[in-house]
């Protein structure tokens, strides 16, 4: 690799982007490229343009996106679809007609059928109906891997996509509105552990099982594949490892040290009963993730209790 080749990375102010942008500084590449909404409107496909026009960017790391909880992906499909295929189109596009030599493209797991075996193997995208309470996001997503292949396929470009699990770590979202299942629990057992509350509620069964990956670990892997991986097709991103909802929830309270009561609101969805992805693709180039999931945690309480001291 030339370390000094410029890399762009979108979306660098997000929960992914930035882990991202940390790794490839820490791995000392030393002309990455980054750019706030107010800079460059991705959504903007001239302003985008323009962008790669004048920087020509070698590299591109795709990260961008309008991302939220099942709440907000119910709430609002057509910002969600709307949003994130102009972000893709625009991106993909410009790479490719201003000379990046690679794109990475960062996907989600909700892309997978609702039903879909598990593991799930990469294979199984669209096998099946998609989870109705993301499938807005889902469809946008599949469409830029979609596009990435077609012009693999059509123009022989490197543009390789990976599909990360659920993320978390600092910098996530703890906004209840529109935050992941688990930053939205960290923040509620920590709510309700400071106030004396006796009981914290927790939407659905508690019954789901979720893969949970540590956001460090996807930027490594996301490293790794720029390095070492030139396949048209996607490639899944996961620690192999899942736990129930529940069990979730009881780990976060152990961290925060919250000793009440969990109550499970069954009117609420539970979304995709189970969702595991197959990484054995990834493991098998010699990729492994390092965080555990209990140690995840922790590092990120403790991230988010100093946001909260400082006030920001």
């Amino acid at each position: 690799m030339n370390f000094q080749e410029s890399i762009f990375v979108a979306g660098h102010r997000g929960l992914a982007g930035g882990a991202i942008l940390r790794e490839l500084q820490r791995a000392g590449y030393g002309n990455v490229l980054t750019r706030t909404r107010g800079e460059v409107d991705l959504t903007d496909r001239v302003a985008v343009r323009r962008f790669f026009e004048a920087e020509k960017p070698r590299i591109v790391v795709l990260a961008a996106a309008k991302v939220g909880g099942i709440q907000a992906n119910n709430d609002f499909p057509v910002e969600f679809l709307l949003e994130n295929l102009k972000i893709q189109n625009n991106v993909i596009e410009a790479a490719a007609d201003f000379g990046a030599r690679k794109l990475l493209f960062l996907g989600s797991s909700c892309i997978y059928p609702k039903l879909a075996p598990q593991p799930i193997p990469e294979s199984a995208l669209l096998s099946g109906p998609l989870e109705p309470t993301n499938d807005a996001y889902a469809i946008a997503k599949i469409a830029g891997i979609k596009l990435c292949q077609s012009y693999a396929r059509e123009y022989g470009r490197d543009f390789i996509c990976a599909m990360p699990t659920n993320l978390y770590g600092p910098g996530d979202n703890f906004d209840l509105a529109s935050s992941h299942v688990l930053p939205a629990l960290l923040r509620k057992v920590h709510e309700a552990k400071s106030s004396g509350a006796k009981t914290v509620v927790v939407w659905g069964t508690g019954a789901p099982r979720r893969e949970f990956l540590h956001v460090d670990d996807l930027a490594g892997a996301c490293r790794f594949l720029i390095e070492h991986y030139d396949s048209p097709e996607m490639i899944n991103v996961g620690c192999g490892e899942d736990v129930t909802i529940r069990e979730l929830a009881e780990l976060i309270c152990e961290v925060v040290g919250f000793t009440g009561e969990l109550i499970f609101d069954m009117s609420k969805p539970d979304g995709t009963p189970r969702k595991l992805l197959d990484t054995s693709r990834l493991t098998a180039l010699g990729w492994r993730p390092r965080t555990a999931l209990r140690e995840g945690i922790a590092q990120t309480y403790a991230w988010y209790r100093e946001r909260e001291t400082r006030g920001t």
